[in-house]
């Protein structure tokens, strides 16, 4: 009987992963989707404002986050008494950097690269959200592990030819990471962006953590976010690039 009931369980186990594995890329895309909120929670985001904190190399960072669906984004971060400011008005990128951190304290054009990289901060609910409808094509690579824990690697092609990559958990298909590299200013950048610490924000679910590698290398940048607003009153006039003093 002992031998049969382990017999019936490797069946069982042999059974549900080649069904795991048997999901097509739009299913697990879909199951992503519905597991955070759905579609048309999302699609009823009009705008958006978000604080954080972060440490690098011993700074603290805060920041806030403004964005309106379609029309732009505007972050402004604190660091030693310093504001950065990147700001996006439709396609259009510019950031102010100040002198003692290398920038000239004016408005200064944004590199296209870097201004789409931007605009990628303003698809609410993460990539996989109408990707199809934006003209980019998903491919089930396989399995992946992401800290010791088998993941969904689903490669999105985007229209333009950019691709991600990005790790769904197989337990809650929420994204817990993406990986991609983009050119800008003629090199080419790795850019890797862990999610953790998910929580549920008027129904939808949100990373509270974000972990990208240090550019100065030694270990990880950790986003903490601090507070997030859902369709807040915005006056548009914040997106645009100011004029030089």
């Amino acid at each position: 009987m002992k031998v049969k009931n382990l017999f019936a369980s490797a069946l069982f186990l042999v059974a549900t992963s080649i069904a795991s594995m048997a999901q097509t890329a739009e299913e697990i895309a879909q199951k992503h989707i519905d597991a955070i909120g759905g579609s048309e929670k999302w699609k009823a985001v009009k705008s958006i404002e978000i604080k954080n904190h972060m440490s690098i190399g011993g700074m603290e960072v805060e920041s806030k986050s403004t964005i309106v669906v379609g029309k732009g984004l505007l972050t402004e971060a604190s660091v030693m008494g310093q504001k950065i400011v990147t700001g996006l008005d439709g396609d259009q990128g510019w950031t102010i950097l100040p002198t003692m951190m290398g920038g000239t304290g004016e408005p200064q054009d944004l590199p296209n690269a870097v201004a789409k990289q931007t605009k990628s901060q303003m698809n609410f609910g993460g990539v996989l959200i109408d990707y199809a409808e934006k003209g980019a094509k998903l491919e089930l690579v396989g399995k992946e592990k992401v800290d010791n824990v088998e993941t969904y690697n689903l490669k999105m092609t985007e229209k333009n030819g950019d691709i991600t990559n990005v790790y769904v958990s197989p337990s809650t298909y929420y994204v817990v990471k993406t990986t991609a590299t983009r050119v800008v200013n003629a090199k080419s950048i790795d850019i890797e962006i862990s999610y953790s610490n998910f929580k549920a924000v008027e129904g939808l679910i949100f990373p509270y953590t974000s972990e990208i590698p240090s550019p100065m290398g030694g270990g990880q940048m950790t986003l903490e976010v601090d507070s997030i607003k859902l369709n807040p009153t915005i006056d548009e006039a914040i997106f645009k690039k100011p004029s030089k003093k």
